[in-house]
């Protein structure tokens, strides 16, 4: 009987160490995993931050370019208000 319950006992140890080690090995598997996801995210954030400021800069040049074309517009309606006026008085003469 002795002898039956050391055999248990040893075979409850080795049953304990053997889960013990697939424990180990899923935690190491969950850290490598968890590590990889990390990384994954702090790229995904890194190309987000380099959109934003590429949107950014062109949403800028887009605002300049606006400007420009809003200037150019009115300088283009005086320019033919002017010549309008030029036509109409050479028209009178």
């Amino acid at each position: 009987m002795r002898k039956l319950t050391i055999a248990g006992f040893a075979l409850a140890t080795a049953l304990t160490a053997g889960c013990a080690t697939t424990d180990q090995a899923a935690i190491d598997e969950a850290n490598a995993t968890a590590s990889s996801a990390e990384q994954t995210a702090s790229n995904a954030l890194s190309t987000a931050n380099n959109a934003d400021r590429k949107a950014n800069t062109a949403l800028r040049r887009a605002e300049q370019a606006l400007a420009e074309a809003k200037e150019a517009k009115q300088a283009a309606d005086e320019a033919n208000e002017r010549a309008a006026r030029m036509l109409q008085r050479s028209s009178q003469k």
